[in-house]
């Protein structure tokens, strides 16, 4: 059994996913590692560029679909096909430092109890991208959903975007961002695999929760950077199927943990939420209209 397997799962990302490789492939030669990178149907040229690298490099195992799966089920391809101890799920516009992979192993062989492990997220130009969040609550995304959060911070947002975290320690939190998730793989066992009904967002909020119930712990890693983009696949979609695809996920992450009482009353707001959405992916055009 190998230490780690890395899943990288992509959609139209070539030249994000060609530097994310470099990063793996230059600082991981002391790492035992199996490197799995599941392609989404991309249409540029991310297949040509894995088989290529395939060809080169025995480490690395594509899996080319025919269709977009969504993430969720993508990483479940990837799960099945692991064999190590530690899975690490990252996003391929992200790339490693040269210790962010022994450290984030180390970090999970001193901590038994640690079941998901996040990192340090920073920007490129070396600022922190907030990757720890509370696990959401009724207030919190109905205020998100009336977009109440651009304009106002209610304590409960405060609270759901963890404002006051200190990203320089390690901690214990409820859940961490998917760009960088490692997994101890016996959990698996536990827990299950990622849920399938979440095309994209939630999913890993929804594994972080269902990982907690479970007894294990979800631990913040600050010695385990790496540089992040961020939306470099869900980017390409309008703003206005991203909101659809997003309410979708809620809805069904709070009818599955809050029960349908509380799943019906963010169910009411959703019409409101997708209209404002509409009017915001306008706004852009308004102005530039305005100055011809």
């Amino acid at each position: 059994m190998t230490k780690l397997s890395i899943i990288i799962v992509s959609w139209n990302t070539q030249e994000l996913l060609k530097k994310c490789l470099e990063t793996i492939l230059n600082y991981g030669k002391n790492i035992d590692y199996q490197l799995i990178i599941v392609d989404n149907n991309s249409k540029d040229k991310s297949q040509e560029l894995l088989s290529k690298l395939m060809i080169l490099n025995n480490k690395i195992e594509p899996i080319f679909n025919k269709k977009n799966f969504g993430f969720a089920k993508a990483v479940n391809q990837g799960l099945k096909r692991s064999r190590s101890e530690y899975i690490l799920l990252l996003n391929p516009d992200t790339q490693i430092k040269s210790d962010t992979l022994g450290k984030s192993i180390e970090f999970m062989e001193q901590n038994q109890h640690c079941g998901v492990m996040g990192g340090k997220i920073l920007n490129f130009d070396g600022s922190i991208q907030p990757s720890v969040r509370k696990f959401p609550s009724l207030w919190s995304q109905l205020f998100i959903l009336l977009k109440v959060h651009q304009f106002l911070k209610p304590n409960s947002i405060k609270d759901y975007f963890a404002f006051n975290f200190d990203y320089n320690k390690v901690q214990q939190v409820d859940q961490v961002m998917g760009a960088f998730f490692l997994i101890r793989k016996k959990i698996l066992e536990i827990v299950g695999y990622f849920d399938e009904r979440f095309f994209i967002w939630f999913e890993e909020v929804d594994f972080c929760r269902r990982a907690q119930n479970a007894n294990w712990l979800i631990f913040y890693n600050p010695e385990a950077e790496i540089l992040h983009v961020g939306g470099a696949s869900f980017s390409q979609k309008t703003s206005f199927k991203n909101q659809w695809q997003f309410n979708k996920s809620l809805l069904y992450y709070f009818r599955k943990h809050h029960g349908f009482l509380i799943y019906c009353v963010l169910l009411f707001f959703t019409p409101l939420n997708l209209l404002l959405a509409v009017v915001t992916s306008f706004l852009p055009f308004l102005r530039k209209f305005k100055k011809i």
